[in-house]
């Protein structure tokens, strides 16, 4: 059944879209390695948030280029992840009046110790 219940509606088409663009790239992040980014990180990566569930956000969007790989991808509350959407990270954090430096200075961080576990 489609997204919104119209084979044919915007959502359904976007929806279609959407998953072929996410088969046609490696996405080769394992749930072992989602489960330390979420540890690492302690919360949403991008306005800090505990106490609700984290979803699997990648910083440059899957529309842009992004995948779903450990380089990527970040926990994100739901509130940031539909507000950023496809957007880019920094403009979207700018324009949200988040701490981006704090974000990228914590994702370099994350993101090389993650990298050199892999390895």
């Amino acid at each position: 059944m489609a997204v919104s219940g119209k084979p044919n509606s915007r959502r359904a088409r976007a929806a279609r879209k959407r998953t072929r663009r996410v088969k046609a790239v490696v996405n080769d992040l394992t749930s072992e390695q989602w489960a330390a980014i979420r540890d690492a990180w302690g919360g949403c990566a991008y306005c800090g948030v505990t106490d609700k569930p984290m979803q699997r956000d990648c910083v440059m969007a899957i529309s842009r280029g992004g995948r779903y790989t450990i380089e990527n991808v970040v926990p994100a509350c739901a509130a940031c992840n539909a507000s950023k959407c496809n957007e880019e990270v920094t403009h979207w954090m700018r324009r949200k009046r988040l701490d981006e430096r704090a974000f990228l200075t914590r994702y370099i961080e994350i993101r090389s110790a993650m990298t050199r576990a892999v390895l």
